[in-house]
């Protein structure tokens, strides 16, 4: 009974998502994305960090055609199933770095230039952080995600009013401040806004928001339900070297050991990070000191803090 339910609303998912998504049904037609898809799988050479807690590289790709996909949202989110934690760490997009091969860039041209396994590269490099998986989630997967397990919409307090369109019309946010209900296109656009005088900083911070509130209705006893039609929703969207058995696992963990609460970081920290004004080729970068960077970042995911209280 229970695998046939299961079955079902997995099917469900799957087919909802293609009739939805005209770039998932033409997804034959594009053979070099999904080329370049198991590249990534190919390349991708995680480390374990043998600790019993599972790395992953959480990316949100803004994929347009045949065009190489880009990546504005990068976060590095670990999972303790001995503790029943869950660390978030994001590093802004113009966070300058050294890219192994290309040298010093923002750290989002990483992905551009190797895809997930360069990205993992500098990050090793660089943080001193081991990344065992990595996963990519298109915009369209996104909001597709929230109105699965949200149909209604997912309660968001609104901090200010948000009003932006890009010339090419592929963004149109317009948001009033307060307490409403968001659908997934909605709540997209207001993790993705950044057109105010807190710019990314603004954005990452909403974006961390956006996750946990997602998390909150997923492990909910709803959310649990819809799980199978999730999965299946998602998958045409999805790009990760997470196996289906690891994907399990951790789904039951965490239904059996619910975490109540997520802790979350940026990079660089608001007291580690200028704008330099130069006339860098790149453009505007964020500096930093790039030793406490990665001293901050690693005692993040540490437990020295949490043994000493």
């Amino acid at each position: 009974m229970v695998f046939g339910y299961s079955s079902y609303e997995y099917l469900a998912g799957k087919n909802q998502a293609s009739s939805k998504s005209p770039g998932v049904a033409q997804a034959e037609e594009a053979p070099s994305i999904e080329e370049e898809k198991e590249q990534y799988k190919e390349d991708f050479q995680g480390v374990d960090n043998l600790d019993d807690k599972i790395n992953v590289l959480l990316l949100g790709s803004d994929q347009r055609g045949d065009e190489r996909a880009r990546t504005d949202t990068i976060m590095i989110a670990q999972y303790d199933p001995n503790n029943q934690k869950v660390k978030l760490a994001s590093i802004m997009r113009d966070t300058y770095t050294d890219i192994p091969g290309y040298g010093y860039n923002k750290i989002n041209a990483a992905f551009y230039f190797g895809g997930p396994e360069l990205l993992r590269q500098t990050i090793s490099e660089n943080f001193g952080v081991e990344i065992e998986y990595y996963s990519i989630v298109d915009f369209e997967g996104f909001t597709a995600t929230v109105d699965t397990i949200a149909p209604k919409g997912i309660e968001v307090d609104v901090e200010k009013d948000m009003n932006y369109q890009d010339g090419a019309g592929t963004i149109d946010i317009d948001l009033d401040e307060g307490a409403q209900m968001l659908d997934g296109e909605e709540l997209l656009g207001y993790a993705r806004f950044r057109h105010d005088a807190e710019g990314d900083f603004g954005r990452v911070e909403r974006q961390q928001k956006v996750i946990k509130l997602m998390k909150d209705e997923l492990l909910s006893f709803n959310g649990v339900l819809k799980a199978p039609r999730l999965v299946g929703t998602v998958q045409p969207y999805l790009d990760t070297n997470l196996g289906t058995g690891k994907v399990l696992q951790i789904g039951k963990d965490l239904i059996l050991n619910p975490v109540e609460t997520i802790d979350t970081m940026r990079i660089p920290t608001s007291d580690n990070v200028w704008n330099e004004r130069k006339d860098y080729p790149i453009g505007l970068v964020l500096n930093h000191d790039e030793s406490k960077t990665k001293e901050e970042l690693q005692a993040f995911f540490e437990d020295e803090k949490e043994d000493e209280e």
